[in-house]
This record gives structure tokens, sequence and C-alpha cells, in this order.
């Protein structure tokens, strides 16, 4: 990974080229190209990557290209990048945007990776699920994995299951942060000071997630060694039963996938 270029230069573009710098895993040289905002000469003088004139300078000497604008903008994709991005590696992290769709996009690229990062990647504690169209040289590999590393943790699967990770990984932190604003709204209910209850709420779901992590043990088995029998602990998860907790949880992400999956019809 020599040469590496950004096409598009908003949060996933910046925290990549943040992450490859912060690792001192950054290539030889990277350039980006944005729209008609600000972002891309932003990210230029924040981080010493190179400025791209027009599209053919960005590619001229890149072999790997990250396709990172607004997902919406695929369609009106300047139509020289088929043969602009001949022989390349493109990973796109379009949401929504499958392989077949990027294929009619990029049809002479040497490989296509579509990769669904999520918001935490902006810190380094992302993870990232993806997948290609043709099996991956070591070297690319190897080039996918470094980038996705910028962003935090990946995993590789089929693109059948693309759709079910989106609503896990992608969309989860939506759910944690819905998770966390009315644990802090019960708290304030409960008598707490907002600020007081926040603070509660944001360290405590930090500090689980973590110890979570740390033990590499079923969720459950942590749960039980909180739980004391008709507790306090235990009283509250009866009432997270009683309105069928994980049953809506369930449903929430069968429905985020079923919207994802319309999406992908759609594009």
């Amino acid at each position: 990974m020599s040469h590496l270029a950004f096409l598009g230069a908003g949060n996933m573009a910046a925290a990549m080229v943040d992450g490859l710098i912060a690792a001192r895993t950054a290539p030889g040289s990277i350039t980006c190209l944005g729209g008609a905002g600000r972002s891309a000469a932003t990210l230029a003088a924040r981080t010493g990557i190179t400025l791209a004139p027009k599209v053919e300078t960005l590619l001229a000497d890149a072999d790997t290209l990250v396709v990172a604008f607004k997902p919406q903008h695929l369609a009106a994709a300047d139509p020289r990048l088929a043969e602009l991005t001949t022989g390349k590696l493109v990973i796109s992290v379009l949401a929504g945007k499958r392989l077949a769709r990027l294929a009619q996009v990029f049809p002479r690229a040497r490989n296509l990776i579509w990769a669904m990062p999520n918001t935490p990647g902006q810190i380094g504690a992302g993870i990232t699920g993806w997948c290609s169209l043709h099996p991956l040289t070591a070297t690319d590999r190897a080039t996918v994995e470094k980038l996705l590393q910028a962003l935090g943790q990946h995993v590789e699967v089929p693109e059948s299951q693309m759709d079910a990770l989106t609503a896990v990984s992608g969309c989860g932190p939506a759910y944690l942060f819905e998770f966390a604003t009315a644990l802090r709204d019960a708290g304030v209910a409960a008598g707490l000071a907002p600020e007081v209850a926040q603070k509660l709420s944001v360290e405590t779901l930090l500090g689980a997630a973590r110890l979570l992590a740390h033990r590499n043990i079923e969720p459950e088995i942590l749960r039980n060694q909180v739980t004391s029998p008709n507790g306090v602990t235990f009283a509250g998860l009866k009432k997270m039963e009683a309105r069928d907790f994980r049953g809506l949880i369930k449903d929430t992400v069968l429905t985020a996938k079923a919207r994802s999956e319309e999406m992908a019809k759609d594009s």
C-alpha cells in the first residue's frame, strides 16, 4: 500500500487517515479529493496529506482507492472512475451499496471491498464488518486489514450477512446511545440531578462494556454475578423481563436489517 487515495473526506475518511498516522502505518503517500465543501482541504491541512485538484490526479499513482463520500452520491459518480480505477483495489464504506452495485461503477477494479464501519471508529474504538467480491491476494488482504485496523477491530463475513451486521454493529451505537439517554432520564425521575444522572449513565455503560470485553465471558454470567435473589437488581431485571426487553431489541435489529435490505434494492 504505497499510494492510497480517498474519494470523499468526511468522518470515516478522517478517522482512517488519523488512525494510520497514529499507528505509524501510513503508506508512502495519501491523497484525498472531496466534493464542493471544505472537508478535503481541512483534512489535508490538518494531517499533511495531499489534496488532489481533480479525480485524474487523485488516482494517477494510487494503488488503492477508498470510496468514502455519501452513499446517495454513488448514482452520480464520475463515469471516468470506471477507467481510472482499472487494476486498482477499491474499498467502499458506503452504507447499503452492495458489491454488484459497486462493480457497475468500478467494473475494471482488480477487487472490490464493501466495508461497514461504525461511528466509534472515529476514535479508533470501532468494529468494521467487510466482504470482498473475489478472494483476496495476501497483499490486498494486508492492505484491507491495515486500513480497517485504523478504525479499531474488524471481521470478515459473507456478503449475505452484511445486512444483519449493519443492523447490529452499524446501528448498534445508536441503540446504546438511546439506552444511555433512557438510563439518564430514569435517574432523573428517581431523584438524581441531571448532570449526576448523565455521569452515572455514561460511566456505568463504559465500565460495564470494558468489563465484558476484559472478562470475555457470556454477558449472562456477569449479569448473574451482580444479581442477588430477590434483591434490587433482580427487581429491575424482572421489570425488563415483563416488558420483553430482549424481544424489543430483537425486533429492533430485525427491523433495521429489513430496512437495510430495502435500501440495497433501491440503489
